[in-house]
């Protein structure tokens, strides 16, 4: 009879867990937008932003395996714009800076798989050392690559109170981009994540048309396209990690952080 009561408790705990996830968590599924940054030959060598390139390989070998659906930035902004119910295997990728290894480590495993990706770029670094160059952006963003500013000399913008610095760094940064890329520059990246509601409304008028930060603020469902958040990946995330970031439920239990 102990054995029996107990059991009866467990199957009422688990009944009343799935109905909460089913009434309170279910419908709060976020498209995960992954975040990059540098991709390197051998190991990360313990640097946060840096995966291995067999990392990246075998996480990208993970999503097709596994049958997720890699969209474009364009494609989510414009859906959650809409109101889009989107496939709960629906993910985003990134890369933010412009590294040379963008090109020469990731874009062949992006091409491979023929997976989108946007990459934020310091405008200003774009042909200089250790980072991508014009023809090399050219090639990316005529096979599905999107192409974003990150600023023009990567300053964290909440620090920075002179207006002329910040446009320069917001509007100048796209102006560059484009006319080097002869593309329109839609997204912008938020260096360190860091925006105060003042410098959001500057990205608005800009004209660009979305957003992204890293974990900061406090809308943890992306309803508002100029703050989305996003997911770092880690080279060394073991497939349960990459199944609990990938799950679309990853920002629910992500602890609240200013967007400053």
């Amino acid at each position: 009879m102990f054995f029996l009561r107990r059991s009866i408790s467990y199957f009422i705990i688990g009944v009343l867990i799935w109905t909460v996830f089913a009434f309170f968590v279910r419908d709060k599924y976020t498209v995960p937008i992954l975040m990059y940054h540098r991709v390197s030959e051998s190991g990360a060598s313990g640097e946060l932003n840096v995966v291995s390139q067999n990392s990246f390989d075998h996480q990208m070998k993970f999503l097709k395996k596994h049958g997720y659906q890699v969209i474009s930035l364009d494609h989510l902004v414009e859906g959650i714009d809409k109101g889009v119910l989107f496939n709960r295997r629906s993910v985003v990728i990134t890369f933010d800076d412009g590294y040379d290894d963008n090109y020469t480590k990731a874009f062949p495993t992006l091409r491979k798989y023929s997976f989108p990706a946007t990459i934020f770029l310091i405008s200003d670094s774009v042909g200089t050392p250790g980072f991508v160059n014009w023809q090399q952006l050219k090639e990316m963003q005529d096979a599905n690559i999107t192409l974003g500013s990150h600023t023009r000399h990567h300053v964290y913008l909440p620090d920075e109170h002179d207006q002329s610095v910040l446009d320069d760094e917001i509007i100048n940064s796209k102006k560059s981009l484009e006319g080097n890329l002869g593309r329109e520059i839609k997204f912008f990246s938020y260096p360190s994540g860091g925006y105060t509601e003042e410098i959001k409304e500057m990205v608005k008028g800009a004209k660009y048309q979305g957003a992204c930060a890293t974990n900061r603020g406090y809308d943890r469902f992306n309803t508002g396209v100029f703050e989305l958040k996003r997911i770092r990946i880690n080279d060394s995330d073991s497939a349960i990690v990459m199944w609990a970031k990938l799950s679309g439920y990853y920002n629910i239990f992500r602890s609240f952080k200013n967007s400053y």
